[in-house]
């Protein structure tokens, strides 16, 4: 074969600063195992000053799901992990979309086999191509054909794949920068499938391949693909090529015994984002599930992206598996909610205010002032501010109250004093109303949660409310909050 082909192809490639790349395969929403490698890899390339890749891999073409590569691009974007290059953007070493580089694929393979490290198979067709299957090595007589042989079966059209031609005897030792080094006996791993029948490359070979290409100097993966790396090694070699740094990062599991996976109904990314979880503490909990910042900041918790981006180093990568722990994303997600600035608070709050309240009128900021301090997930809110739009039925024992030194008597006092109090304010709003009530309470020589209770329980119609009795009258405005309040008189009647 021509080498001007692969001399050119070498010329191409970046060179003096690290590359990484995200290479996601199209075949349903970002879990957080997917999410978490995504931001490993950008990290490592802006704590290095490199550059970040997105590349598509689609050649398992059974396996795609229609609009799975629009939730690629769209969760890189709402998580800030920009890429420098990729299919929508370009870059030096395009195209960056598998499907799109088949021809390149078949000419490594056949190369390969020129160099006596690959060769044609004519053998029934495995189960699936993309696994070695029950293959076996010493049983398969088409590694032993002639070069005349194989030029035979070709010349007929026989169908074939291309297949690694391992060796037989000694080992492979491979270095991960989180598991150090790894030896393997060469004759336990199995001559996997490179190209297909279809001519497509497989996920293992493709990946080598373009990784080479496209200059990648640290892969990012799951630890599942350890078993795999002896055989990424070998082919490395086999091209004579530099192997990049391997970081084989530990699984996120549900639980001591079992790995997260949409089969059993763990939260994608997007899953999440429904759920009322923040994009930046969903980023900042997925970045400690496996990795810990040292020195300094070995006790800080929360991180800004440009923060983590700082912090990241490889040593800090961790070789046990991390459990997922929603109680801990929760608290994450109330730290982020807390720190928002008002104005952005409300602009995130707003749209769960209003699935809760339709009522224009009410002010969906004076709401979000109430709930910001009291609320861990933006999905609690409609919940928690339904009560603004309609009063909700209730029983009467809810006007006693221990604390409060409330019963069923002292509310029906209590009330019997606050409404013409309220009535004949002449402005409403926060100062007047606490002003009227505390006034009225130090005439009756009673504490001032004596008459805010019932107050509370006949506006809002439940016991725990975001905001007390003054706030939720505020809210209400003066005629809807007489009107509860004297409902509530009259279930004590």
């Amino acid at each position: 074969m021509d080498n001007a082909y692969f001399d050119a192809m070498e010329a191409k490639i970046p060179q003096g600063r690290a590359r990484t790349r995200y290479a996601p395969s199209p075949t349903g929403y970002m879990h957080v195992g997917n999410l978490r490698t995504a931001l490993y890899t950008w990290l490592i390339a802006r704590s290095q000053g490199g550059t970040f890749i997105l590349r598509i891999e689609d050649t398992d073409r059974g396996r795609l799901v229609e609009g799975a590569e629009d939730a690629i691009y769209r969760t890189l974007s709402e998580c800030g992990l920009v890429h420098d290059e990729g299919p929508d953007i370009g870059g030096p070493v395009a195209p960056y979309i598998q499907s799109e580089r088949r021809e390149t694929y078949g000419k490594y393979a056949k190369r390969l086999v020129e160099l006596g490290h690959a060769y044609y198979c004519f053998c029934e067709k495995t189960e699936s191509e993309e696994d070695a299957g029950d293959f076996n090595r010493a049983a398969d007589p088409c590694r032993a054909l002639s070069p005349q042989e194989v030029q035979a079966k070709l010349d007929a059209g026989a169908p074939y794949v291309i297949r690694q031609k391992i060796p037989e005897t000694g080992t492979t030792t491979f270095h991960d920068a989180i598991f150090g080094d790894i030896t393997v006996e060469n004759a336990t791993l199995d001559d996997q499938v490179l190209l297909k029948r279809d001519g497509l490359p497989t996920y293992n070979f493709a990946n080598v391949i373009d990784d080479h290409l496209m200059g990648i100097t640290h892969v990012v993966r799951g630890s599942e693909y350890l078993s795999s790396a002896p055989k990424y090694d070998l082919l490395y070699q086999s091209f004579g090529w530099s192997v990049p740094t391997y970081v084989h990062c530990s699984p996120v599991m549900r639980d001591q015994h079992n790995k997260m996976s949409k089969r059993y109904g763990d939260p994608s990314y997007e899953d999440l984002r429904a759920q009322g979880y923040l994009t930046e503490a969903i980023l900042n909990y997925v970045a400690l599930l496996g990795w810990s910042p040292r020195g300094e900041q070995a006790e800080k918790e929360v991180f800004s992206l440009a923060e983590l981006a700082e912090a990241f180093d490889l040593g800090g990568l961790s070789k046990s598996p991390a459990i997922f722990d929603i109680d801990k994303l929760t608290h994450f997600n109330a730290l982020y909610l807390r720190a928002m600035t008002p104005e952005d608070f409300h602009k995130a709050a707003e749209p769960y205010v209003r699935q809760g309240i339709a009522n224009a009128a009410l002010d969906t900021r004076a709401i979000a002032e109430l709930l910001q301090a009291r609320c861990e997930r933006l999905t609690e809110i409609p919940e928690k501010v339904s009560f603004f739009a309609s009063l909700p039925e209730y029983e009467k024992d809810l006007f006693t109250n221990k604390k409060s030194k409330t019963n069923e008597e002292v509310s029906k006092a209590m009330l019997d004093a606050v409404i013409p109090a309220l009535e004949a304010l002449e402005s409403w709003d926060q100062d007047a109303i606490h002003d009227c009530l505390a006034d009225l309470a130090a005439r009756l020589e009673v504490k001032n949660a004596t008459i805010m209770w019932p107050v509370r329980i006949a506006a809002a119609g439940q016991a725990v409310t975001p905001g007390g009795a003054i706030e939720i009258c505020r809210i209400l405005g003066r005629e809807e909050t007489l009107r509860r309040l004297r409902l509530g008189r009259e279930k004590l009647a």
